[in-house]
């Protein structure tokens, strides 16, 4: 595998890749060269574009400066968004990137994210008020000037009265959050890339949580930080054999031949057309030693088709873990982009075989998501898949089981067949604890960098459905209703990235986002959006400190300090390779005193990792009794949280009832009066609950300085 992948880098390495800037600047610089001594503006606005894509930030600059002084000044104009775009990306260079600290571009800027190093922020203001001076309508001008005023720390006092953007640096208000800190430099995870996937899991089985994260091209290799179980980690990615593999916009924890130990599938050539994204994606085994085997070839895995998403689950009921992989397909008629959707049913052997079309559910689309639980509660997974293309689809189980695995196209029923926008991140959980799977999609339309739909909104005229967030109420009856709007997820978010979590043990799931969009200028907040009693979602982004305004994708909640309150993950940075960034790791300072319950479900007839299992629990708060519910497994299409389920009481002292449904087997099972704040291990058909002793952590929370070094993540 990578001797393959090693090839498929040179094949990518072209100008007609359009990730590969390396390659697109040596074209363009030979084209240059030919012209020479004749100056062609639009080439050296080309060059000064991939240099910044490159991180030559200064150069860029350079060469927008050398445009200025043509004689052709309407032409000159032009370039102006560009080259103050550059003065914006060298000023975060000079500071977010080689001062980091842990304030560096958390939205809105204060503190320790004022930059030090003032000239490209200066340069830019310059530039974005010459701009809208001409076009006083120019909404991304207009939002980029007021961030470029925040990281001065002039925002909102010194910004033209009739270029300001009131408010954004307002207070959440009653549902305000406890800031969260970065500490990720400080326990040791020092990772600075591009775009890809992350994994917390306890890959090793002491029962500390570790991070495994992929970057996007074939030149970034995953890195694997072990939980060291004293506050810090360590970087055991030679040891674990997982630095020669390279690639992975997004990957997934799984059980693939069941004997306890997670699993790795890796999925590449996300984004890619026209033959660059025909790559293999990767099953790597867990060997149980801290080390990891590739087997997809063995597996009978190995396709050439671009993904970056996948889900695992027992769709027919016999113990086994199956995959369902999405494709990103420009349909039947675009022969060089047809790749329609998979699905590997697990032959019990560690081999795999494919049926997607005789289960019925080839899809055929630009697939950006997928997701799978039982939303009809009739005891077998279903799918919901998220496209570019802006239609969804909902296949329902047929309940076949056996090899004979089928599904059922119940998009029109379930009332999805309307909503025609193009959709990323997605996720069945149930917000509102009544029981029945509901269904996230993410809006992902847009036509002009990101700063424009936040400007808009921010001035009180949003763009309709611009980077929403789609929230689906299941109706009890195979029907979903849209409720984005009565709670409150009518906003601009563009997730890429995205997971759910409970940061209040409240037991409704809270939602992080990773945001952006490949262009230096959709310099837009991540986002953190709390549930208000299953009823709607509060903005708590500013509170939090967690609104970092570089690109995010993959995001984990999880409890790292053994403590009961989940921290947030999120492999950060953009698909080029100027716009890497560090990852960050968000700890949790605990919002109240909220009790909790750890679970880790092992199957016996149910698949081992008891993936697609429901937990209910059910307790007496304040008098009132309630249920919080909650499925096993990894969470978002784009990112991965731990398979031992951390779940929020509330303020109950005791859980009256635990009731696991078991996957697949259908066993259910019941635990009653059950002390909260510990962890328990379930296993299935037994009437015990094993008690899991784990140390609290202490992680440190001063962060050291920490320049980031020019992609050494790369390397």
């Amino acid at each position: 595998m990578a001797d393959l992948l090693q090839q498929l880098d040179q094949r990518n390495t072209s100008s007609k890749n359009p990730f590969s800037s390396e390659a697109k600047l040596a074209s363009v610089d030979s084209m240059i060269k030919m012209d020479s001594p004749t100056v062609d503006l639009q080439l050296l606005s080309k060059k000064a574009a991939l240099d910044l894509q490159l991180g030559r930030e200064q150069q860029s600059v350079d060469i927008y400066a050398q445009i200025e002084k043509q004689r052709d000044y309407m032409t000159v104009n032009n370039f102006l968004p560009d080259k103050a775009i550059a003065y914006m990306r060298l000023g975060e260079r000079t500071n977010c990137m080689l001062n980091h600290n842990g304030s560096s571009c958390i939205f809105p800027i204060k503190d320790g994210g004022v930059h030090k190093i003032q000239t490209g922020s200066k340069k830019a203001i310059e530039i974005y008020e010459k701009i809208l001076e001409k076009d006083p309508n120019d909404l991304q001008s207009r939002w980029l000037l007021n961030i470029a005023f925040m990281t001065l720390g002039g925002y909102p006092q010194q910004v033209p009265p009739q270029y300001l953007i009131p408010g954004l640096n307002a207070d959440d208000g009653p549902n305000r959050v406890k800031p969260f800190t970065d500490v990720a430099a400080a326990v040791g995870i020092n990772l600075n890339s591009r775009a890809g996937g992350a994994i917390v899991e306890d890959f090793d089985g002491d029962g500390y949580l570790d991070v495994i994260t992929s970057g996007m091209d074939l030149k970034d290799h995953m890195h694997f930080y072990h939980n060291n179980g004293d506050g810090t980690f360590s970087d055991r990615t030679a040891h674990s054999g997982l630095e020669n593999m390279v690639g992975g916009l997004n990957m997934e924890q799984t059980d693939y031949n069941n004997d306890g130990k997670p699993d790795i599938f890796v999925m590449r050539g996300g984004w890619l057309r026209n033959g660059f994204g025909n790559e293999p994606s990767s099953l790597l085994r867990n060997n149980g030693d801290g080390t990891f085997t590739d087997v997809t070839i063995s597996a009978g895995l190995k396709f050439m088709h671009p993904t970056q998403t996948a889900v695992w689950g027992d769709f027919n009921n016999d113990g086994w873990l199956d995959v369902f992989v999405g494709m990103e397909s420009l349909g039947p008629n675009n022969p060089k982009n047809n790749h329609p959707c998979e699905l590997y049913i697990n032959n019990h052997d560690g081999t795999f075989i494919e049926m997607a079309a005789k289960a019925h559910c080839n899809i055929n689309d630009f697939v950006k998501g997928v997701t799978a639980a039982d939303y009809n509660n009739d005891g077998w997974p279903d799918i919901f898949v998220s496209t570019m293309s802006g239609r969804k689809y909902l296949l329902k189980n047929k309940c076949k089981g056996g090899k004979d695995v089928d599904f059922e196209d119940a998009t029109v029923m379930a009332g999805f067949a309307n909503k025609k926008v193009s959709t990323f991140t997605t996720w069945f959980y149930d917000y509102n604890n009544d029981g029945w799977p509901d269904i996230l999609v993410s809006g992902y339309n847009f036509d002009r960098p990101l700063g424009y739909y936040a400007a808009a909104e921010a001035l009180g005229k949003p763009v309709p459905d611009a980077g929403n967030v789609f929230l689906y109420r299941n109706n009890h009856n195979g029907t979903f209703t849209d409720v984005t709007r009565e709670a409150g997820l009518n906003k601009v978010v563009y997730s890429m990235g995205g997971n759910f979590g409970d940061i209040d043990n409240d037991g409704y799931p809270d939602m992080y986002f990773g945001t952006g969009n490949p262009d230096f200028g959709s310099l837009v907040p991540n986002k953190l959006f709390r549930n208000i009693g299953g009823k709607t979602f509060a903005d708590v982004t500013t509170s939090s400190r967690t609104g970092n305004l570089q690109k995010g994708h993959g995001v984990s909640f999880a409890d790292f300090r053994n403590n009961g309150l989940q921290d947030i993950f999120i492999e950060m940075g953009g698909a080029y390779i100027g716009d890497a960034y560090t990852s960050a790791l968000y700890l949790n300072p605990g919002q109240n005193n909220n009790n909790w319950i750890g679970l880790k479900l092992v199957g016996i007839k149910a698949n081992k990792s008891a993936i697609g299992s429901r937990i209910k629990l059910t307790f007496t708060e304040n008098g009132v009794q309630r249920s919080v519910y909650k499925d096993v497994n990894s969470g978002g299409s784009f990112g991965s949280s731990p398979l031992r389920q951390e779940m929020g009481i509330g303020q109950a002292k005791m859980i009256d009832d635990i009731e696991i449904r078991w996957a697949g087997s259908g066993t259910v099972q019941h635990f009653h009066n059950v002390s909260p704040d510990q962890f328990l291990q379930v296993t299935e058909n037994s009437d015990k609950l094993t008690v899991i002793h784990l140390k609290q952590l202490k992680f440190k929370t001063d962060m050291p300085p920490m320049p980031m070094p020019g992609m050494t993540a790369m390397k």
